[in-house]
């Protein structure tokens, strides 16, 4: 059964909002979608505090993103404090202890291998979104245009611009409820989501060349190290995107694109067809996400890491063949 947020509000007056570390769109825009319909239809919570690390200036086009602030070590306690787009506790990065301080905790999340961490939970595994799952817990007739456009970044974000497979009938349904709020919705793909810096381009280019094909074409992996990122000029939220270019590449069933996080350790992103479910090889080395699009961190030289992946790859296309 659903939650109700009316009623997991009442009595609340202070609450506090956060997504994951390194947020991707969907948690940006869960996070101020949320704040803006809140601070609109539940004047009795005079406090609502957004905590992210600090999102894709790309972003502040959209109404609300101003607002959010990044965790300062200083202590905070809430009424409540709602998780949105975290499949994990220690996602929440640096607002975790104003999570754990928090009188009463809430967990809003699309994401299959979210354990339901909070006192009460709200996961939904079919859902393309926390953005979309966010819009069936408030009412549509009260979501202003502030809300519908920041919820609408982060249900294109996850889509992919509404192509990937975890798009429904259902998405798009809700995707077209909050075009009809009069949102700038060309605007908002356009600048939020294909949009690039020309460093961008230029580390989008160079791992694409210098990416290899492996498993007789049915893979295909690149990587970019700290020395590269320092000498494009760029961070690891310039990186979104590299892994679906890759997975776009003909014959390629799984894409996988690591970026240097320490010495022998990396951010892995995986993405796949229809064959492979990367949540579950993300899973096994400690990280999550979704049946065809996943992350990890591990450690380990380049080389180890793509063995250690490609034998659980490997393991599933041999178990999808035997079952054909």
């Amino acid at each position: 059964m659903s939650i109700e947020l009316e009623k997991e509000l009442t009595g609340v007056h202070s609450l506090g909002i956060a997504g994951h570390v390194r947020p991707d769109g969907d948690s940006i825009g869960a996070c101020v979608g949320l704040w803006a319909y809140v601070r609109e239809n539940f004047p009795q919570v005079e406090t609502v505090d957004m905590w992210l690390e600090k999102p894709d200036p790309k972003c502040l086009m959209v109404e609300g993103c101003s607002e959010i602030r990044q965790p300062d070590g200083q202590e905070r306690s809430y009424d409540l404090f709602i998780a949105v787009d975290c499949a994990a506790r220690d996602r929440l990065g640096g607002a975790l202890p104003f999570f754990a301080a928090a009188k009463r905790t809430l967990c809003i999340d699309h994401h299959v291998s979210n354990p339901g961490y909070a006192d009460e939970n709200e996961i939904d595994g079919d859902a393309s979104s926390t953005c979309e799952l966010l819009c069936r817990l408030m009412n549509m007739e009260k979501i202003s245009a502030r809300a519908a456009a920041a919820l609408y970044m982060g249900i294109a974000h996850d889509t992919g611009v509404f192509q990937y497979s975890c798009t429904s009938p259902a998405t798009m349904r809700v995707a077209a409820d909050l075009m009809e709020k009069g949102i700038p919705a060309s605007d908002i793909v356009t600048e939020t989501f294909f949009k690039k810096t020309y460093s961008q381009n230029q580390i989008l280019g160079k791992a694409l060349l210098e990416s290899m094909r492996i498993m007789d074409g049915r893979c295909v992996v690149s990587e970019v190290n700290l020395k590269e990122m320092k000498f494009f000029g760029v961070e690891p939220l310039d990186l979104e995107g590299i892994v679906s270019q890759l997975k776009l590449t003909e014959g390629v069933e799984v894409a996988i694109f690591l970026h240097e996080t320490a010495n022998l350790e990396y951010k892995v992103s995986l993405r796949s067809g229809e064959k492979v479910d990367v949540s579950k090889i993300a899973a096994y080395f400690g990280g999550g996400g979704h049946a065809r699009a996943a992350g990890v961190t591990m450690k380990g030289t380049f080389h180890d890491i793509i063995n250690n992946l490609t034998l659980h790859i490997e393991r599933q296309l041999t178990e999808q063949e035997e079952t054909c």
